[in-house]
C-alpha cells in the first residue's frame, strides 16, 4: 500500500491532506523519515506520525491499563473518561469489551470490532476474568468452597455461576478470584453476600489476555495477534 493511502485510511485524511501531512516531515516509516506519498507500506512496517503509531484502517484492538478514578465509557459528567488516557483517531468508533468501575483497576480490553467483543462479554461464551482482590476481613475457610458452589446475591433469582477462588496472602487478606459472569458489581456482590467488603479490586485477565506487566496506570499498547485470536478459541 502507498503511504499517502495509509494515511488516508488511519487518519480519515484525504489524498490531498494525507500529502501535505508527508511533506511536513513528520511521518517516518520503520523510523525513517519519508516525504513521498509513494513509498510502499508492508504489514511489518510501523509508521509515525508525529512520534505517535498509527494504524490503517482495520479493526483495533487495544489493552489499556486502567487507573482508579476512571470510568469505562465516553462521557460522564463526575469522572474522567479512560479514553482520555488514548492518543487515537476516530476515538467514537472505539468501545470497551467489559467494563470496569470508577475505583477498579486493571485490564480494559478496547476496540471497534463488535463480534470480536460480543465474544468476550456475551453470557454464554463464559469467558473468564480474573482478579486480585483485597477484602477488610479475614478470608474464612469455607470461602472456596462457597464460591464453587455459586452465591446467592442480593435481587437476584439464582445462584452465581461456579467461581475459583485461590488464597493469595492471608494476612493481607488477598486473594484472586476467577468468575465466568459479569453481573453489575458482581465480585463486590459476592464477597458482600458472605459478610466481607472489598477494600481494592484489580482486574489481571480476560480469558487468555493477561495484563502486560511493563505497562504502567494509564498507558496502553495493542494486542498481538496471538492475544487477539485467544478470544475464538
Amino acid at each position: 500500500m502507498r503511504l499517502d493511502k495509509y494515511l488516508c485510511d488511519a487518519l480519515g485524511a484525504t489524498r490531498k491532506e494525507a500529502t501535505r501531512i508527508i511533506k511536513s516531515g513528520d511521518v517516518t516509516v520503520n523510523d525513517v523519515v519519508q516525504k513521498s506519498g509513494s513509498v510502499k507500506v508492508t504489514d511489518d512496517c510501523t509508521v509515525e506520525w508525529q512520534g505517535r503509531e498509527i494504524h490503517k484502517a482495520g479493526p483495533r484492538y487495544i489493552m489499556l491499563f486502567k487507573p482508579d478514578g476512571f470510568v469505562c465509557s465516553h462521557e460522564d459528567g463526575f469522572n474522567q473518561t479512560a479514553f482520555m488516557l488514548l492518543d487515537e483517531v476516530k476515538m467514537e468508533e472505539l468501545h470497551f469489551a467489559g467494563r470496569l468501575d470508577v475505583d477498579t483497576t486493571g485490564l480494559v480490553l478496547i476496540t471497534d470490532d463488535g463480534q470480536w467483543s460480543h465474544r468476550i462479554t456475551s453470557p454464554k461464551h463464559k469467558c473468564e476474568k480474573t482478579y486480585r482482590v483485597w477484602l477488610a476481613d479475614p478470608v474464612q475457610a469455607d470461602y472456596a468452597d462457597k464460591f464453587a458452589e455459586g452465591i446467592q446475591l442480593r435481587n437476584e433469582k439464582g445462584l452465581t455461576l461456579p467461581a475459583q477462588l485461590e488464597i493469595v496472602d492471608e494476612e493481607e487478606n488477598e486473594v484472586l478470584l476467577t468468575i465466568t459472569e459479569g453481573k453489575y458489581h458482581q465480585v463486590k456482590r459476592m464477597f458482600a453476600a458472605l459478610g466481607n467488603k472489598v477494600e481494592h479490586l484489580h482486574r489481571e485477565r480476560i480469558g487468555a489476555i493477561e495484563l502486560c506487566k511493563s505497562l504502567e496506570p494509564g498507558e496502553y499498547r495493542y494486542l498481538t495477534e496471538e492475544e487477539v485470536a485467544s478470544v475464538w478459541k
